[in-house]
């Protein structure tokens, strides 16, 4: 039994404008989940709703342009053409470009200060960085450097540098950490670690806050906008963990 609810094309459909046999050649590439180092032609008939004699010559197409490899087994798996046009994607988007609107979407969900922070030598720099709108807030600035042994964003950093201990492994495990009054005794900080393609840590995205407004929920907010970015620069949540 297939793992995912079938997807049932009409043979003779295509989105408005576009062309049927292309958005089933299409259909075969996201077939394949995260976790699949490859799949049957049986397996891919079942995600995609098509019959396999459809689908084995979209295969050969797909196979000619290397975005689908078949494999010696007879299985398939994506191509390096799929590999190539990531690096093309990620490669579109800076930093400056889609952190920014990260910080701010956070900025406006929590109305609290977010700061983008990598690693300098043994230290971290706050890359970008967007105030609170009220009134008392830590008002941190742009290249500012700052301990990576204290503060949320230090441990995310030295815990994906291949620290060890209970709390780095716990933040390797929840990959997100909240602490109150761990680098400045008024204030309280979140942070969640950000992967680019090859799943390679990027930063830390870090909220801070007075302590007196620090409420459980905000961890959840920082990790969501963390994985997100995580998506758009071409790695996930689940990290790469470099050995000390």
């Amino acid at each position: 039994m297939a793992r995912y609810p079938q997807r049932v094309p009409q043979e003779s459909s295509a989105a408005d404008g576009g062309v049927a046999a292309v958005d089933r050649a299409l259909m075969l590439l996201t077939a394949f989940a995260e976790g699949d180092r490859s799949l049957s032609l049986q397996e891919l008939a079942e995600r995609t709703g098509l019959v396999k004699s459809t689908a084995l010559r979209l295969l050969v197409s797909l196979q000619h342009f290397a975005l689908v490899q078949r494999l010696g087994d007879g299985r398939y798996a994506l191509g390096p053409a799929v590999a190539r046009l990531n690096s093309l994607y990620s490669a579109s988007f800076g930093l400056d470009t889609l952190v920014p609107p990260a910080l701010r979407a956070l900025v406006d969900a929590t109305r609290e200060s977010a700061s983008f922070h990598v690693r300098q030598g043994e230290q971290r720099l706050i890359l970008f960085r967007l105030n609170s709108p009220q009134p008392l807030s830590d008002h941190s600035r742009v290249g500012e450097l700052l301990p990576l042994e204290r503060g949320t964003g230090g441990h995310v950093i030295m815990a994906f540098s291949g620290a060890k201990g209970a709390l780095y492994d716990q933040i390797r495990r929840e990959r997100v950490i909240a602490l109150v009054s761990d680098r400045v005794p008024e204030l309280a900080g979140v942070s969640s670690p950000v992967f680019e393609m090859g799943d390679r840590l990027v930063g830390a995205i870090t909220l801070t806050l007075p302590k007196e407004r620090f409420h459980e929920g905000l961890a959840a907010q920082v990790k969501a906008a963390a994985a997100a970015l995580s998506a758009q620069l071409g790695g996930h949540v689940g990290g790469h963990v470099e050995s000390a």
